[in-house]
């Protein structure tokens, strides 16, 4: 009998396979090694932090025989999460990823600038929306229905400890994930100078895509 895939709780020894899907889908949602020789890299800066700082919040998609094919990880309270970023988790790395003494000169340096600048996830604009999400699968776990499922479980989490909202950022390039996004009732929140990114955010409510708010479109 073939195993099952479901969702459950992140355990400790999920991190490796966590930070595997993290290295293969960094890249607009595609492989990322062929960018950042060092593999530990974008798992320092998009996954690792979030399993070391909020570890009760994270979730992934077992393929049924114990390996994590899939996660949604993210924080609560996002300015909480900075400052103890800032104060708890750098200091982990900093010492193998030194913050850069000039403009950076390739993407692992352009990569190493935005670990060390974690208040640029605190903006005015996303206030209403006080947590934030990391959501990826494996490839051939995409378009299975298993992302919508992963959502549905964070959101509960949020629900339970009553947060009223959450947001996103994602690179534009990556069309795909968007247009799952929109699926799933995110819209874009207007930010000035977002770069190559959108903002997305909903309310953690069931079937409520964004709260009142007067910063939203």
């Amino acid at each position: 009998m073939d195993a099952e895939p479901f969702i459950r709780p992140y355990q400790p020894s999920d991190r490796s396979d966590v930070a595997d899907i993290c290295v293969r889908t960094a890249h607009n949602g595609q492989d990322s090694t062929s960018l950042y020789p060092d593999i530990e890299l974008m798992p320092s800066i998009f996954s690792h932090p979030y399993l070391h700082l909020e570890p009760d919040l994270a979730r992934v998609l077992d393929d049924g025989r114990g390996r994590a094919v899939g996660y949604i990880i993210g924080t609560a309270d996002t300015a909480r999460f900075v400052r103890r970023f800032r104060a708890e988790w750098l200091p982990e790395v900093a010492d193998r990823y030194p913050r850069p003494t000039q403009e950076p000169r390739d993407p692992t340096e352009e990569m190493t600038v935005l670990l060390h600048d974690p208040e640029r996830m605190v903006r005015p604009e996303l206030d209403p929306f006080p947590a934030h999400l990391h959501i990826d699968l494996l490839p051939q776990w995409q378009r299975r229905g298993f992302g919508r499922a992963l959502m549905d479980s964070f959101l509960a989490v949020l629900r339970a400890k009553d947060v009223p909202a959450v947001h996103l950022c994602m690179v534009r390039a990556n069309t795909r994930a968007r247009a799952f996004y929109d699926r799933l009732g995110f819209r874009e929140i207007a930010v000035p100078d977002p770069g190559p990114v959108w903002y997305l955010g909903r309310s953690t409510a069931p079937g409520v895509p964004v709260p009142a708010a007067g910063n939203t479109r």
